[in-house]
């Protein structure tokens, strides 16, 4: 029978460190016994525990008059859950903070193994190893060296800062000297956050050369750090950053890069990007957004950003169940070939505010939604009807939006879902610098709607069917409004707005007169987790508006037909697919998405159409020629340790690939490799086709986290 012994009663066991708690050790043992020199000897399956330390042994004597421990291994000693040391003999002091242990391993959060002669506790904090092999790879009993390793000839481990330091460091790889350095500084894997160098990169590119990033990250404190990152190369010496602090209410987070290179000689370069998120009192939220560049083709030309209009944003708003608020400023910039931005309306003001009430007397809902908008442009030119066919000069607009409607739902006897919905709505709009359109302008438009609905479901053992016919009429009065089409220039016709009393994204343009929309929604789940939805529908109208594209779908009075379905397996594969196409069965827009993910592969493609779209007589999407390409994004795991991955954009129209890359990453339990190989083709002037190479090699073992997937190399022939 094994013997349990609480020392802290029979020898006066106790750690006696100052400021630490007194807590009992115990010990526990096959064979206990205490000879008559007063030595405490126990044998067989040792066990002593003293607060977060736990030893493992084979024999343990413990001597009261010199306070000691000799230990006889195999031990393991564990303190906490992040330490773990294997030693063949030991000598520690009774409260086991300090003593020596020969022929001694470390192993820290289960990743880093630090391999010594002799090794040193000191305080319960210091651990000092002598001639020490330091790796996160599996290390094999047949003499073969790991991949690679840190030889030393002492590494000192502080428990409380979680540092590893290194004398006289010499880096190895299959044991091959590499580089020696007299000092190193490491973090241990249990250190979430520390000032220090992160992991290099190589980066090639066709215009900017083979060049190095080395980052170095500086904590400043619990809330905030700063990366900073020299990049150089042959024709650039680029210094990135990145600030993040976070307060007691909020966040924020800046981005950017200055640079000198050769591709502008003489220029300094860069940009800035930056968020933040603040809690304010009475619910309300600040939100801000930056976004700058020194010019147009900085961002693409280093990878930094592929956005072609850039902004700048800031708001407040509050919301909660029955109001919302929101106050909103944006000023942007485009980087698109063929735009000005002192003709784009690139200051815009927006305050949003809805309120819903749920009336007893008369039941439903009561919605009152309001909407102030300007937006002014740099250009103090004003447009007048001898150039009114050229582009827009300095045109302002400020407009107003009031709508009060009332709306409730009722299901009828047979099963009829009917909903009502009862409105007025205010607009008006004042517009400056621009004499092709009045001062001012205002319309009071009531409207009403009547949606009918009737789902129907069938049920089998194989499946469940869903059949859901639709039918919607409603109204717009009024007459439009001789105002320009700053906001609603792009029109989608999808699925989402079938049932919509007006398609237009904005409201500075409303449908009028009135319309009838039909259509059926339809879907079928399978036990099994497959499930099949479609959605067919079509809107009539009594005039034609000439505010809608004729590739919107909703030109003419008769619009054309739109059909949109997703399929879905249990888990596996996705599909999605949507369009526009008329009795011709001419398709004027159409997109197909699909996904598959399997335990070894991951794969997203998609295909678009879009026919042209350059009409004069009517507003248009600007397209003088279709649109058909196709992309691909996919990965593939060829082994535990290899994986591969490609991405592909590939015009139709043009025959030839817009952009293509491909990469290869290999991961174990001490290396990560990563190779990619990325080509971007360009149409604009600004931005030069440009080709780039990137090579990353990091070291596992010196991080807080390498994910969730654990890698064990076999030492055998064959790999797991």
């Amino acid at each position: 029978m094994r013997h349990l012994i609480a020392l802290v009663l029979a020898l006066h066991f106790t750690p006696i460190a100052a400021n630490a708690q007194s807590n009992a050790a115990v010990l526990v043992a096959d064979d206990v016994r205490v000879d008559q020199n007063r030595v405490l000897i126990a044998q067989g399956n040792v066990e002593a525990f003293q607060g977060s330390v736990r030893i493992k042994a084979a024999a343990i004597q413990y001597d009261q008059r010199s306070g000691s421990l000799i230990i006889s291994g195999p031990i393991i000693l564990q303190d906490g859950e992040d330490v773990i040391i294997l030693a063949d003999q030991a000598e520690l002091s009774r409260d086991l903070q300090d003593g020596l242990l020969l022929g001694a391993r470390m192993v820290l959060n289960q990743q880093l193994q630090l391999a010594s002669v002799e090794m040193n506790r000191v305080g319960g904090r210091y651990t000092q190893l002598y001639k020490t092999a330091v790796t996160s790879c599996n290390v094999c009993t047949d003499g073969r060296p790991p991949l690679w390793q840190i030889r030393a000839k002492r590494v000192i481990h502080d428990q409380t800062e979680h540092q590893l330091y290194f004398d006289q460091a010499q880096f190895r790889i299959r044991n091959i000297p590499v580089f020696y350095l007299p000092r190193l500084r490491l973090p241990d894997p249990t250190l979430e956050r520390a000032s220090g160098f992160l992991i290099p990169s190589l980066k090639t590119t066709s215009q900017l050369g083979t060049g190095i990033k080395v980052p170095y990250f500086i904590k400043w404190g619990d809330n905030r750090d700063i990366t900073l990152t020299p990049y150089l190369s042959s024709k650039t010496r680029t210094l990135e950053f990145r600030y993040r602090q976070a307060f007691t209410s909020g966040r924020i987070k800046f981005e950017g890069a200055i640079t000198r290179d050769d591709l502008r000689l003489g220029e300094d370069r860069g940009y800035l990007f930056g968020i933040g998120k603040f809690d304010l009192a009475r619910g309300y939220v600040l939100d801000f957004d930056l976004e700058t560049t020194s010019d147009d083709a900085y961002l693409k030309e280093y990878g930094y950003s592929s956005k072609d209009r850039l902004d700048r944003e800031i708001a407040i708003s509050r919301a909660n169940r029955d109001k919302y608020v929101r106050f909103g400023f944006v000023n942007s910039k485009t980087l698109r070939d063929g735009e000005n931005n002192e003709t784009l309306p690139t200051n815009v003001f927006d305050i949003n505010y809805e309120r819903r009430l749920f009336p007893t007397s008369i039941g439903g809902e009561l919605a009152v939604t309001a909407n102030a908008h300007a937006h002014f442009r740099r250009s103090s030119v004003d447009k007048d009807s001898a150039d009114a066919d050229s582009i827009v000069d300095g045109r302002d607009v400020l407009r107003l939006n009031l709508d009060v409607d009332w709306q409730r739902q009722w299901t009828l006897g047979s099963g009829i879902q009917a909903k009502a919905q009862l409105g007025v709505a205010l607009d008006t709009f004042q517009v400056n610098q621009d004499s092709t359109f009045p001062d001012s302008s205002l319309a009071i438009s009531p409207y009403g709607v009547l949606t009918f609905r009737y789902p129907m479901i069938r049920k089998a053992t194989n499946a469940t069917q869903i059949l859901d016919p639709l039918l919607q009429i409603g109204f717009t009065r009024g007459d439009d409004l001789a105002v320009p089409v700053d906001e609603s220039t792009r029109v989608e016709f999808d699925e989402a707005n079938l049932l919509s009393l007006s398609r237009f994204p904005r409201p500075d343009r409303r449908e009028r007169g009135r319309a009838v929309a039909l259509g059926f929604n339809w879907a079928r789940f399978d036990p099994t987790g497959w499930s099949t939805t479609l959605t067919f529908g079509q809107v009539l109208r009594s005039h034609d508006d000439a505010d809608f594209s004729k590739t919107s779908g909703l030109s003419g009075t008769t619009s054309d037909f739109l059909l949109a379905g997703q399929f879905q397996t249990s888990n596996d594969l996705q599909i999605i697919g949507r369009g526009l196409f008329n009795e011709k069965l001419d398709v004027s827009k159409a997109e197909l998405r699909g996904t598959l993910k399997t335990r070894r592969t991951s794969i997203g493609t998609s295909y678009i159409w879009l026919s042209d779209d350059a009409a004069k007589d009517r507003a248009s999407e600007d397209r003088a020629s279709e649109v058909s390409e196709v992309t691909f994004d996919g990965a593939y795991q060829i082994n535990d340790n290899w994986t591969a991955g490609a991405n592909w954009r590939y015009d139709l129209i043009d025959d030839h690939a817009a952009s293509a890359g491909i990469g290869f990453t290999y991961v174990n339990e001490c290396v990560s490799i990563k190779l990619s190989v990325d080509r971007m083709n360009t149409s604009s002037t600004s931005v030069e086709p440009s080709t780039n190479l990137g090579f990353t090699v990091s070291l596992r073992g010196f991080s807080a986290s390498n994910g969730t997937k654990r890698y064990q190399r076999s030492c055998g022939k064959q790999a797991k």
